[in-house]
């Protein structure tokens, strides 16, 4: 039989072992105790090897040891990121100790970077922690450099479809916050399921985890793929790179975060540095597509570049053409670790620096090169980084930047494509050595492959709203790209036919209704936000006041640049500091801010991955239109474990994609399949509907209630089975939450809702198969609460496990309706638990109860007592955690118990909205319930479905988890 043992794991170890460069023990041999995170002798010897005042004075060793353990206990107080980012600060080489002749402070080595073979390199398997008797973990792999565990690793089966690498990973975040304290070291952590291979750095949310890809060889599946990705990434070589060159630590919304490279990031500035440190070409042109990581890549590259040894600390400039880019930019340098980094706010001033030799990480416009007297710096230590390299050409910016770093390498990046004729860009960046042009290519179905970006879809609306394809080409010839944003309006009110079409008052009215509406049914649901892109500043005030007739005021926010003297804009006029605060509450999923509306700012540089559609009612082509509508594709890590952002979506209200070939004029064939229109998936839903009713031929899906759940379930009678209708289904509700109800037929919707209960009624209980067995999202839920609940009859189960007489009966005839019911009503009151342990643990037990059932290992009456055991725990575990949560108290506290509860789940601008809803949830409550309602049908549905309505009053329905505590202390202090 096969199982991740004996099959991924296995093959793993033999893989480190033989070809990886590692050494092999077992971890019953390893020289620790269960409490030790590190390997104190391997270490104590590496402290001795690397460091010649230790080795003068051994017992150095144990002062430094003592020094990384009060590291490792700190992770309790400090958090795990800041404690990593402190203890990789040892790992690096760059903390100090006392050691030298008078105390001097000299640096110690824990790690050879520059001699590899000075390094011991083990790795082990099934290795236990155990920090406390009552809490212990076990990693199915640990790879210890010089003792220190750097990477962990988990494996699962390779051979069940619902089981994948992110089961792996959520069990290595779940380890991350049960035994923090290992990973204080760790670099990275991988997981695979034999198949596909990601990793992830401490806290990194599981919808970030990375592939690992070597971009100069064929692209594989299945053993293969992951095989390859194992060689690529789990050399000691690349381990220790990826510690030095390739991590950051940031702080990004009050929040501590580690990143670490991706693998086109890893590759690419290999082959920079690699260029640097040869001497020539002295350039190179970069693309990588828009979203998947440019200013990451470039803050690596200025890492690596400044502390390479043979560069000796050189001058790395950055280049933006645009002071949002700078801004964007800028922050993302600031935000992070990277030392020495400076801006420049002049000319005058960037001039002085690169007069004077300045060493440095300098961030400018190249706006600042114009007015330059020839050349600034002769230097050949200088490296050039060029953002939005195709931009920087235009008119004479490129040549004065040439003419005043003579000797500098020059390397261009861009997110899209450079086209053929656009011969500048090619002269100036790419090299004759590097075929097609580019030093390094990432494209759009490379990156949607890897999941660093998402798909992108559009969507034409009001199609007789539309503006003639001649009369676009006219405007956006008026309105190009490197003109001011003043310069566009102006130039646009030329076009006066043009603009008093596309900003009639009848017309914009329609759009913004039209927008709400969409807005509304499609993307509120699921959480995420919009931009609204218009025709000009003046578009931007019209639209603002529409909206604000459909949704209140603070719904919507103007981004626009305003001059002097300009009295309409005013209100608008705002600090950088006053911009970024909106922006930030814009990224906020609890603030009530769901439009940006803009005409020319944010359409670059403008990063929020909770933004997914953008309203379009301006003329835009080529590189502006592929730069402005990729601000949708960001992957979302949810917060709140909400709905997957599947796709970002274009809605076009003027007709820019009525052409999209003209739209996206590239020469490269990839870029003709960037933009989907979204109709098109309209088509699928027929064949993906008839796909998973196949599953229940026989059925008669007009029975309700237990009797049709169940009858429907007996065609699903086992995991495999179950997995697959998983899969069919899961492409079904991709296309459902994309088309929502204008995309299915009354009779498809009808026939999706019974289809999403099924589904529901058999996901897994314990979370396992957590990828294929996602979270159904906003508008599917919205269809399955609309009329019954997904099991379709009350649930009491605390009924059924105290009465003696159903007990009797059922393990008396084994009735297997009776049994199902039980079994069902079990999955899904585990499920409404699902995010604390002990109800994972006993839904992991119901997992593999059924599964012996399934293959015979246990008789029907075997598994129906197991059944009912579990059942019983069940129903103990949550009197347990009601009595856990809130202990019981006088009535008149509950009021002030359910203030604190919401008050957790608001923000500054809601207190009164706190205390309203505490006091309707007080009203409704005290009306419907009686004397021991808790303990009937009658009285838990009547006080669910009030507090439902009342959650539904402000718009908190659908938070479940919210939902599930105000219950939880509604009945136990009502």
């Amino acid at each position: 039989m096969f199982n991740e043992n004996n099959t991924v794991q296995k093959h793993l170890t033999a893989l480190l072992q033989r070809e990886l460069g590692w050494h092999f023990i077992p971890a019953k041999e390893l020289a620790r105790s269960v409490r030790d995170v590190l390997l104190p002798d391997e270490l104590r010897a590496a402290l001795i090897r690397l460091n010649p005042d230790i080795a003068a004075q051994p017992a150095r060793a144990e002062e430094v040891i003592n020094r990384i353990n009060a590291v490792l206990l700190s992770v309790h107080n400090d958090g795990l990121v800041r404690a990593n980012q402190a203890l990789t600060d040892w790992l690096r080489n760059d903390k100090s100790m006392p050691f030298g002749e008078n105390n001097q402070h000299v640096p110690v080595r824990l790690i050879d970077y520059d001699d590899l073979s000075n390094n011991h390199y083990l790795c082990s398997e099934e290795v236990t922690y155990s920090p406390s008797p009552r809490i212990e973990r076990r990693f199915d792999h640990v790879l210890y450099i010089n003792g220190l565990p750097l990477v962990v690793g988990e494996a699962k089966t390779p051979i069940r479809e619902a089981v994948s690498w992110f089961d792996g990973a959520s069990q290595i975040a779940e380890y991350e916050r049960a035994v923090p304290a290992f990973f204080v070291p760790n670099v990275f952590s991988f997981a695979t399921e034999g198949k596909l291979y990601r990793y992830g750095a401490v806290a990194t949310p599981l919808d970030l985890w990375g592939a690992w890809h070597d971009p100069d060889q064929p692209e594989l599946q299945g053993m293969a793929e992951y095989i390859q990705s194992a060689r690529g990434m789990l050399t000691p070589a690349v381990v220790l790179a990826m510690l030095r060159d390739y991590t950051t630590f940031a702080a990004r919304s009050g929040r501590s975060m580690k990143l670490i490279a991706r693998y086109q990031q890893y590759h690419t500035v290999n082959k920079l540095v690699a260029r640097v440190v040869l001497g020539r070409p002295r350039k190179g042109l970069i693309w990588h597509f828009q979203g998947s990581g440019k200013s990451l890549l470039m803050v690596f590259a200025a890492q690596k570049l400044r502390a390479h040894p043979l560069l000796k600390s050189p001058t790395v400039i950055i280049v933006v053409d645009r002071v949002d880019l700078d801004a964007q930019i800028t922050s993302t340098f600031l935000a992070t670790d990277v030392a020495n980094v400076i801006t420049t706010d002049s000319r005058d001033e960037l001039q002085r620096l690169l007069a004077a030799g300045v060493r440095k990480v300098m961030i400018t416009t190249i706006h600042k090169f114009a007015e330059s007297s020839g050349v600034l710096n002769d230097g050949s230590n200088i490296i050039v980084l060029v953002d939005e390299a195709h931009r920087t050409q235009e008119g004479d910016y490129g040549r004065l930047m040439r003419e005043a770093l003579p000797n500098a390498f020059l390397f261009g990046l861009t997110g899209t494509p450079i086209n053929k004729r656009d011969r500048n860009t090619f002269y100036a960046f790419g090299a004759d050595e590097d075929a097609g042009g580019y030093l390094d290519r990432y494209g759009f179905e490379d990156s949607i492959r890897d999941g660093a970006t998402l798909p992108l879809k559009f969507e034409a609306r009001l199609v007789e709203l539309h503006v003639d394809q001649a009369g676009i080409d006219d405007a956006y010839a008026a309105m190009t790209g490197h003109l001011s944003e003043d310069d566009q309006a102006n130039l646009a009110k030329l076009a006066a036919k043009m603009a008093v079409l596309v900003k009639s008052p009848n017309r914009i009215q329609r759009i913004v209704a039209d927008i709400v509406a969409h807005y509304q049914a499609k993307v509120e649901p699921n959480g995420f936000k919009a931009m609204i892109v218009t025709f000009d500043r003046e578009a931007c005030l019209l639209f603002k006041r529409a909206l604000d007739i459909h949704l209140p005021p603070t719904a919507s926010e103007i981004i626009m640049t305003v001059k002097a003297r300009e009295d309409d804009y005013k209100p608008y006029d705002r600090t950088r500091d006053q911009e970024e605060a909106i922006l930030t509450n814009f990224r906020n999923p609890a603030h009530p801010l769901k439009f940006l509306i803009v005409t020319a700012k944010l359409l670059t540089g403008f990063d929020a991955p909770i933004l997914q559609v953008m309203y379009l009612d301006k003329p835009i082509k080529e590189h502006n239109l592929l730069q402005a509508i990729t601000r949708t594709n960001r992957v979302y890590p949810r917060p709140d474990g909400g709905a997957e952002k599947t796709h970002g979506l274009i809605v076009d209200y003027i007709g820019v994609f009525d052409d999209v070939a003209k739209s996206l004029r590239f020469d490269e064939d990839e870029m003709r399949r960037v933009v989907e229109n979204i109709d098109a998936l309209k088509a699928q839903v027929p064949d993906a509907l008839a796909t998973c009713l196949t599953y229940f031929v026989g059925v008669d899906r007009s029975v309700g209630g237990y009797e049709g759940l169940i009858a429907a379930q007996e065609h699903l009678p086992n995991n495999d089975v179950r997995d697959a209708y998983a899969a069919d289904f899961s492409v079904l509700h991709r296309l459902y939450e994309m088309l929502s109800l204008d995309g299915f037929t009354p009779i498809q919707r009808t026939d999706y809702r019974w289809l999403a209960q099924v589904y529901e009624s058999v996901k897994p209980s314990s979370g396992h198969g957590k990828l294929l067995w996602h979270a159904l999202g906003g508008q599917t839920l919205d269809l399955i609460h609309q009329y019954v609940s997904v099991v379709g009859v009350h649930d009491d189960l605390d009924t059924l496990v105290m009465d003696a007489d159903f007990l009797a009966d059922l393990l008396e005839h084994q009735n297997p309706v009776a049994a199902k019911e039980l079994e069902t009503k079990l999955i899904a009151r585990l499920r409404s638990h699902a995010s604390h342990p002990k109800f994972q643990a006993l839904g992991l037990q119901l997992e593999q109860l059924r599964q012996r059932h399934q293959q015979g290992i246990l008789s029907s009456i075997e598994f129906l007592k197991y059944l009912l055991r579990i059942a019983q725990d069940v129903v103990q575990a949550e009197k347990e955690r009601v009595s856990e949560v809130v202990p019981v108290v006088p009535e008149e506290q509950g009021m002030a118990a359910l203030t604190e509860l919401f008050r957790e789940v608001s923000n500054d601008d809601t207190p009164k909205m706190v205390e309203r809803i505490v006091t309707d949830i007080d009203e409704i409550v005290r009306v419907v319930r009686f004397p021991g309602w808790q303990s009937t049908h009658k009285g838990e549905r009547e006080v669910r479905q009030a507090l439902r309505r009342t959650l539904g009053k402000y718009q908190l329905q659908k938070e479940n988890d919210l939902f599930d505590r105000a219950y939880g202390y509604i009945a136990a202090y009502y």
